[in-house]
């Protein structure tokens, strides 16, 4: 996608040119398209964290979080505030290019993948009258743009996406663990998203633990926080045979998917994250979804958002 060499690192020009994908997303489908997996729209109600629009009674489905215990007291029953969605909304999109997303084993890497959702994501805000803004880290830098609603601010957001990734042939020079990383980032975002902001995590979530957790419910309190989990399909299951090449930051791996052994190893490490993350989610109050590295960025969002690629 945008460039010849996409698969592995995206081009400033080739996320500017993402543009013309996401503005087909903006059209009107002749029918419902149906998504493989739970969308991320929210629902018609109107959010928390917005502009202050009325009290009523307590609706079945109406957020707890909402409820105004003093008018709840004093007339006996349960009520709800109700709040309008601000005209223009900050939308934060948190992008993770660290070391574990420099792989794949088919498609594309998986940081090129984060990379261009996370541009179709800022095309899509801006064109909705949204303020835009991100943080883009990998195990080095963390870099902060704040919300604006200007195409210049976009641009800049696509310049980081392009210069933060690791370049192809370059190893990274860190582990996961030495540098900034998906807590250091949930916890910035904290202090620069403003109540009622609508937020994206890009990552693999391969680093995510007990922090994480904390880390994403206390910025889902008072945000619509949605996580989009870039995977690889080797990431769920190995081949049942063959030898197999992966490519790697230091040049390609090889694996005996026959030996019995690391398949069972591979398994349970699989297992235990999976178990691991659905709870991470569960906890946090976080939406969830999946983009494959073999899938096409731009029609897995057209599945997952509203009609006419509203970001709900």
């Amino acid at each position: 996608m945008g460039t010849p060499d996409a698969t592995t690192h995206v081009t400033l020009q080739g996320l500017v040119r993402l543009q013309a994908d996401a503005r087909a997303l903006k059209l009107p489908a002749a029918r419902q398209a149906r998504g493989r997996q739970a969308g991320l729209r929210q629902s018609r109600q109107r959010g928390r964290g917005m502009t202050f629009a009325e009290v009523r009674q307590y609706q079945p489905g109406d957020d707890i979080r909402s409820i105004d215990w003093r008018v709840t007291a004093r007339r006996q029953s349960p009520h709800t505030k109700l709040y309008e969605e601000e005209r223009e909304r900050p939308v934060l999109l948190i992008a993770d290019l660290g070391p574990t997303l420099f792989f794949a084993s088919t498609g594309a890497y998986k940081q090129a993948r984060c990379a261009q959702v996370t541009a179709l994501l800022a095309w899509l805000a801006l064109w909705a009258g949204d303020q835009v803004g991100g943080l883009v880290f990998n195990n080095q830098t963390l870099e902060v743009l704040r919300p604006a609603r200007r195409k210049k601010s976009l641009l800049r957001l696509l310049d980081t996406l392009a210069h933060q990734q690791h370049q192809p042939g370059l190893p990274p020079s860190l582990s996961p663990l030495d540098g900034p990383g998906l807590n250091t980032a949930l916890a910035e975002a904290r202090r620069v998203a403003h109540t009622g902001s609508r937020i994206f995590v890009i990552s693999d979530f391969m680093t995510i633990n007990h922090d994480t957790v904390s880390l994403l419910g206390a910025l889902a309190r008072h945000n619509n926080v949605s996580a989009l989990r870039i995977m690889d399909p080797l990431e769920k299951e190995l081949p049942r045979s063959g030898r197999f090449a992966v490519a790697g930051p230091d040049g390609p791996v090889w694996f005996d998917a026959a030996n019995p052994g690391f398949q069972r190893a591979w398994q349970e490490k699989v297992t235990n994250h999976e178990q691991q993350l659905r709870e991470c989610f569960r906890t946090s109050g976080v939406q969830a979804a999946t983009i494959m590295t073999d899938d096409n960025p731009a029609e897995t969002l057209r599945l997952l958002l509203g009609p006419g690629g509203r970001i709900g």
